[in-house]
């Protein structure tokens, strides 16, 4: 990010000005997000977008304290700063051989994302950057990386600002569930619904079980998370069939409030101008993919009873 800037104040004098002069000047991201378009995310994808705000603030206030030998009116421009900031976040690519690296290649950062990508980017140990191909690929046919996992658009949605074409599962959106999700040890990719069928992950089952256990049952959860910790099936199966319509009505219960939030984020977004926030577009993108996911697993619960 600092590279950037210091290759900014050389101007056309930088070896990397005409890349530099190709990159975008506006993002969608997280960083770039107002409080407004903030505000019509749901909760997962607001967590995550706000994290994203903290990191850029934080990287900001450590230029402010003069560590780069940067001059004073570009480290008081806030948008050149910012845009420094998101041409290093969106553009990097993490690579762990020879050592692990966060590297920006010129040109090799132009690939865009697909969850089946059919090239990677690897870093030789002459420093070289090098795309290399993962499959035979048809002449004309568009050369693809991955940005990160694509069972879960929505950490490529605030990093990225562009909601995946061909992701097929969703985080169940549970935030208020964290602590029982770090405390089984448990991971956001894990706890997915299915976007074409609404078909929920068999953990997202046991994270709102665990939940139910420690308001009711301190020794039944204790003895459920033993069994999540020991691959106990069988363990698992028994508590999840005991507590089948409590965990059955959590889940609704969940579920509703999510759609509930989704109609009026997205109703809340659709009634800004587009001209002060041309962010719209995409946040309401990413709450109909939520929305609609989620109508689907509805209908699945409404059928279990």
């Amino acid at each position: 990010m600092a590279k950037i800037l210091v290759e900014y104040e050389k101007g056309q004098e930088s070896a990397f000005y005409p890349w530099l002069n190709s990159l975008p000047r506006q993002f969608f991201n997280g960083v770039s997000m107002t409080k407004a378009c903030t505000s019509c995310l749901p909760p997962y994808a607001g967590w995550l977008t706000s994290n994203e705000k903290i990191n850029y603030a934080r990287f900001a206030q450590a230029l402010r304290q003069g560590w780069v030998p940067l001059s004073q009116e570009t480290v008081s421009n806030e948008e050149v700063v910012k845009w420094a900031y998101n041409v290093a976040f969106t553009r990097f690519h993490e690579v762990w051989q020879p050592e692990r690296a966060k590297l920006i290649g010129p040109m090799a950062d132009m690939l865009n994302h697909a969850a089946d990508p059919n090239c990677a980017i690897e870093v030789d140990y002459s420093g070289n950057i090098n795309v290399v191909a993962l499959r035979e690929i048809p002449a004309g046919s568009a050369l693809t990386i991955s940005y990160g996992d694509p069972t879960n658009p929505t950490p490529l949605f605030a990093q990225y600002g562009f909601l995946p074409q061909d992701c097929a599962t969703i985080f169940c959106k549970a935030m208020h569930l964290e602590p029982q999700i770090r405390g089984l040890g448990y991971d956001f990719a894990e706890l997915l619904f299915q976007t074409e069928t609404g078909e929920i992950a068999p953990k997202v089952w046991d994270v709102f079980l665990y939940s139910i256990l420690q308001q009711n049952d301190s020794g039944a959860a204790q003895q459920f998370y033993a069994a999540c910790q020991s691959d106990d099936e069988g363990t698992k199966e028994q508590y999840n069939a005991q507590y089948f319509e409590y965990t059955l009505a959590a889940l609704k219960e969940h579920v509703y409030t999510i759609l509930n939030d989704c109609e009026e984020l997205t109703m809340r977004a659709q009634s800004y101008d587009l001209n002060q926030h041309p962010r719209v577009p995409v946040i309401v993108a990413h709450n109909e993919l939520v929305f609609n996911t989620f109508t689907m697993t509805a209908a699945l619960l409404e059928q279990m009873g």
